[in-house]
């Protein structure tokens, strides 16, 4: 009866129950090495590599392989550099297969090649991949690292590390319980996926660039840190951006927290300064409040506003000035008064439709936002200040979307920095396309803005951009540290914004000096040269031709007749004459104490000079 039901029960295993043991009994033979998938690759928009992978080799055991564990121990702590105590807990773990990490991961060729010579009992090396950055520091913190598992830890590897990540695959074999292989079952070989690539738009032509000069500047000057952003107008594609001090993503695990885990120009958040003024003037022109060459600001030297004194950075101010002039002498006064013309709820209006109050939405991580005073606490005073970027904190990214805005016809752009992602196939699975938020002034008053812009780098504060065929515009900064609330005293931000062409804006660079020793603190004298010496390079890099300037034509009996306009500073009213030119005289009091045109410039027959009148101890 035994043997019956013995009998029974086989045939009921192998006919019935076969194919669920079989099942369990392979499982519980099976063992596996995972091989790592290589991380997608990621480029420039030019096709140029950024980020590459290397192939090397890491160590896995099967513990009940290995013989004499101490003398294996010992043997592998000497290659690879660690305490043989350490190896030796681990490959004496009870486990069928035990990865050696961090101590065997992506091991170097001397090393995997030591190892391989040995010959160990129990002892591989698996394919791996190293996550390799060529360039060193070049694009850190937008670049970001990966951890030893090849998952993405800062910037762009952690922003996109679902697309860069591939699908590891494997080597399945069998062993019975004595460690020993099963060879009537072959080994399977599961070919891992790789990530998908990652094309940026950034131009490494301006990168390459971008990175040469801030670190010329950055051994200089030895500021607190300095940064560079650089965009296309006309679509938000960001072309380069840098900060200084940075870091090697091949070695970040010796870098500072505090670097590589902030990308300055979406992360630092600080006042503007003179930079803001080209919203502030944007916003007036659009709301036709002026007409920049026809109406004009008498600057004294200040402003009470509230019982506040706003000074002017030239003592005694600038005198009698178009409101081109305003914006070309960064006069604080003037831009007091274009508040005052805006008004609280327009300029507190224009500030957000520029987005400064909010992030731009790049698909970067760490972006930070601006601080704005609330509506109810934008009184007389802070709408003063802030009409020349004081009392209001913004990221150069900030600045930089808005200030491309004003020059490209007044469309407001949300920023990217991911052109494509493309699979395994060649196939693009995510073409991005610029994204326009709003249009926030007219075209009409851009191209007034670029034509003020270009001033300022011809006749005013940013005259040191200057370059010879290139027709630039731009605007200088200088700006005090603010800190708790006050103003620390310890330098100041210097900065330049420039645009180029400004006929056809392509580029739009912000460099931004935090706190720079041995020079002297202001944007236009330091910083201006910096941005000169990258358009230098960047322009003809991107293709854009020189402007033949032409020559000189002679007068002809066609042309109209000019005249000199004559100096009539500290004469009276009565005796301000001419029979060439009309006045206009603007003021109380009976002396000249300023005139535009300025004394030897240019009038045609018929114009009017404008005169200011005041007493004569002005």
């Amino acid at each position: 009866m035994i043997i019956v039901c013995i009998l029974i029960r086989l045939a009921y295993s192998q006919f019935y129950l076969y194919d669920e043991l079989y099942l369990k009994a392979t499982e519980s033979w099976q063992r596996g090495f995972t091989i790592e998938a290589s991380r997608g690759k990621i480029y420039d928009s030019q096709g140029e590599i950024l980020v590459d992978n290397l192939t090397t080799s890491s160590l896995i055991v099967v513990p009940s392989q290995i013989g004499d564990s101490v003398d294996t121990a010992y043997k592998l702590s000497q290659i690879l550099d660690c305490d043989s105590s350490t190896i030796l807990e681990k490959i004496t773990k009870k486990v069928s297969v035990e990865r050696i990490q961090p101590e065997g991961r992506q091991l170097s060729e001397d090393k995997a090649s030591q190892i391989d010579r040995l010959k160990l009992p129990g002892v591989y090396l698996v394919q791996d991949t190293l996550r390799y950055y060529p360039y060193g520091s070049y694009l850190a913190q937008t670049l970001g690292f990966v951890g030893i598992d090849n998952q993405g830890l800062a910037g762009l590897e952690l922003k996109y590390d679902e697309y860069l990540s591939g699908t590891n695959g494997s080597i399945n074999y069998y062993m019975n319980a004595k460690g020993q292989n099963i060879n009537i079952y072959p080994a399977q070989y599961n070919y891992p996926t790789n990530g998908m690539n990652i094309q940026l738009t950034i131009d490494t032509r301006v990168q390459d660039v971008v990175e040469r000069e801030l670190e010329n500047a950055y051994d200089t000057y030895n500021p607190d840190s300095i940064l560079c952003i650089a965009m296309n107008p006309q679509t938000g594609e960001i072309l380069a951006m840098a900060s200084k001090p940075d870091f090697d993503p091949n070695d970040y695990q010796n870098a500072d927290e505090e670097i590589y885990n902030r990308n300055l120009p979406i992360w630092k958040s600080y006042e503007p300064g003179s930079t803001f003024k080209i919203i502030t003037f944007s916003s007036a022109l659009n709301e036709n409040l002026f007409d920049m060459d026809e109406d004009t600001y008498y600057d004294k030297g200040y402003e009470i506003v509230g019982g506040v004194r706003i000074k002017s950075w030239k003592k005694g101010g600038h005198g009698l000035q178009t409101f081109r002039e305003v914006l070309q002498n960064s006069s604080n006064p003037g831009f007091v008064e274009i508040g005052r013309r805006l008004g609280k709820d327009k300029l507190y209006q224009y500030v957000q439709d520029f987005g400064l109050t909010e992030k731009t939405g790049v698909d970067l991580i760490g972006e930070a936002s601006g601080i704005m005073f609330s509506y109810d606490n934008f009184n007389e005073v802070e709408q003063a200040t802030v009409a020349f970027g004081q009392g209001i904190s913004i990221t150069p990214i900030q600045l930089v979307r808005a200030v491309c805005a004003c020059v490209n016809g007044g469309y407001l752009y949300q920023p990217y920095i991911v052109d494509k992602i493309i699979d395994n196939t060649n196939d693009v699975i995510v073409d991005n396309e610029p994204i326009l938020i709003r249009q926030v002034i007219s075209e009409e008053t851009s191209a007034k803005v670029r034509d003020a812009l270009e001033s300022v780098v011809t006749n005013g504060g940013g005259r040191n951009a200057y370059i010879d065929g290139y027709r630039i515009g731009g605007k200088t900064g200088t700006a005090q540290i603010a800190s708790n609330g006050t103003y620390s005293g310890n330098g100041y931000i210097l900065s330049f914004i420039g645009v180029a062409p400004i006929d056809d804006p392509q580029i739009v660079l912000y460099i931004a000096m935090d706190n720079p020793k041995n020079c002297v603190q202001y944007g236009g004298t330091t910083v201006a040269p910096i941005a000169r010496k990258m358009l230098v390079d960047i322009l003809p890099a991107l293709g854009i031709e020189k402007v033949l300037v032409q020559d000189v034509k002679e007068k002809t009996v066609m042309d109209e007749i000019t005249y000199e306009v004559d100096n009539y500073i500290g004469l009276t009213k009565e005796e301000v004459k001419s029979e060439y030119y009309t006045f206009e005289f603007m003021g109380e009091g009976n002396v000249v104490i300023d005139q535009l045109p300025r004394v030897g410039e240019e009038i045609k027959v018929g114009q009017s000079v404008k005169i200011q009148l005041g007493n004569e101890s002005l």
